[in-house]
């Protein structure tokens, strides 16, 4: 299981939103590439990087681009990234930087074929789709507007359509520290057999212990509970290799 250290960024800086809402944001760090390298120096092999302006619609979403080059250029460490990559030409973008892997999550839900062409231009190692979301129902838009679709109908049409990663974000649990969604995130994984990371809630060892033990889940993003020092990113590292 891999563990992903989330660097979210919005105007530059490392922030976490309560429950996707940009009304409830924490700033942890105005240099997100110090926060990279402190990550990799714990010994992270990936990155989840968040381009939180893109992923709000925000009128200068390229604002964090440099900040995406230099992570990416970090030898030793790849990044998975994401938000607001709602077309082909943003995809391409987006690799362009040098990340490893996109998320896309908005242009996926409403157009299925959209991650399909994705996989299919760029490897199925190299593309995610988030399923966000919030009681049962895949969230887009920055999580504010519901979509038709559950997690498990979204995952087997993604699935049989050649995608094999998934990110799952319980946004109800988003940057609250409630704990993750063992649960949902397993039965996800074992229902569709997708390679599932877990995304929100993460507050404690005991949810990655948790989610190691269920032996379905693919990863986990833990964001949140860094910053404020309830997890060891060593020692997550450390339950998730066991």
């Amino acid at each position: 299981m891999i563990v992903y250290p989330a660097i979210d960024l919005r105007g530059g800086k490392v922030v976490r939103l309560k429950e996707g809402d940009p009304n409830r944001q924490t700033i942890y760090s105005d240099n997100p590439v110090a926060t990279a390298r402190l990550w990799q120096a714990a010994g992270a092999a990936w990155l989840h990087v968040v381009n939180l302006d893109g992923a709000l619609g925000a009128l200068d979403a390229q604002v964090n681009t440099g900040i995406v080059r230099e992570i990416a250029a970090l030898d030793g460490v790849r990044v998975q990234f994401g938000g607001g990559l709602r077309d082909a030409a943003a995809v391409e973008r987006a690799f362009d930087l040098g990340v490893d892997r996109v998320v896309v999550g908005t242009a996926a839900v409403t157009d299925p074929g959209f991650a399909a062409e994705m996989v299919g231009r760029w490897g199925a190692d190299r593309v995610s789709v988030a399923l966000d979301a919030r009681e049962g129902v895949v969230v887009v838009k920055g999580w504010r507007q519901p979509s038709n679709w559950s997690p498990l109908k979204l995952g087997l049409d993604l699935a049989a359509l050649g995608v094999r990663h998934i990110l799952y974000t319980d946004v109800s649990r988003d940057g609250l520290g409630a704990g993750v969604n063992v649960e949902a995130t397993a039965r996800l994984a074992r229902l569709t057999r997708l390679d599932v990371v877990a995304s929100g809630g993460v507050a404690s060892l005991d949810d990655v212990r948790a989610l190691k033990e269920t032996g379905l889940v693919a990863g986990v993003v833990v964001g949140r509970a860094l910053y404020e020092g309830e997890i060891d990113l060593a020692a997550a590292l450390k339950i998730a290799a066991g």
